[in-house]
């Protein structure tokens, strides 16, 4: 298998790479965010393993610009950190894969073979409301020929939406998938975010995509003009 490490810490890289070179890999290395996301870009790979953080470009910034540029060869994130929010924000980016340091090579090397068994996923498919479509690979939205900016959450509020076209769906719902099953803050949350949403992709376009259902939450379908 031919493995990319992208990690600042340059004796865990050497280490891993010798580890996995004697396994059998081809191995190649890069220690910061725009060498990483140059050879990730220019070589072909059946993995990438990449850290979070890095120097010049974030591995966030790496995972979100590989995927725009739809190089889908399957990501396993690595950090320092344990928090479920950056095990979801690396896997809402497109990361195939999550482990945090300090972790046992033999689990490292489990994770990569089941990533490899798997492959490289197809290039997801984009979701389509009306004159709305989002695309989960390149994180875009677009409203005919519009480009509309969303934050990472709005974005992940709309895509839960639209995946779950035509059916309603609760605010505990949206909760449990976009923030956290364990989320203990404000339900009024995601009222806020339905505001953002349709102030960007209805409001200035005349149309009335996010529907409010009366006792239950929320629904998405082919949109009127209001």
């Amino acid at each position: 298998m031919r493995v990319l490490i992208v990690d600042d810490e340059v004796r865990l890289a050497h280490t891993l790479g010798r580890g996995l070179a004697a396994d059998g890999a081809v191995v190649e290395l890069a220690h910061d965010g725009p060498a990483g996301l140059e050879a990730a870009t220019s070589g072909e790979f059946d993995v990438i393993v990449l850290d979070i953080m890095l120097p010049g470009l974030s591995g966030y910034q790496v995972l979100r610009q590989l995927r725009e540029r739809e190089i889908w060869t399957p990501i396993l994130m690595l950090s320092a950190k344990d928090g479920d929010y950056d095990q979801s924000d690396a896997l809402d980016l497109g990361a195939d894969d999550y482990l945090t340091k300090p972790f046992s090579y033999v689990v490292l090397i489990a994770h990569l073979r089941a990533l490899i068994r798997r492959g490289a996923p197809e290039r997801p498919a984009v979701l389509t409301v009306g004159s709305l479509s989002l695309d989960p690979g390149r994180r875009k939205v677009i409203r005919g020929d519009v480009e509309i900016s969303l934050t990472p959450r709005e974005f992940n509020v709309l895509l839960y939406l639209m995946r779950n076209k035509n059916s309603a769906v609760t605010k505990h719902n949206i909760l449990t998938a976009v923030w956290d099953m364990n989320y203990e803050g404000d339900g009024n949350i995601v009222e806020v975010y339905i505001g953002y949403l349709r102030r960007k992709i209805d409001v200035p376009f005349g149309t009335s995509t996010i529907e409010t259902v009366r006792g239950v939450g929320y629904t998405v379908a082919d949109e009127a003009k209001v």
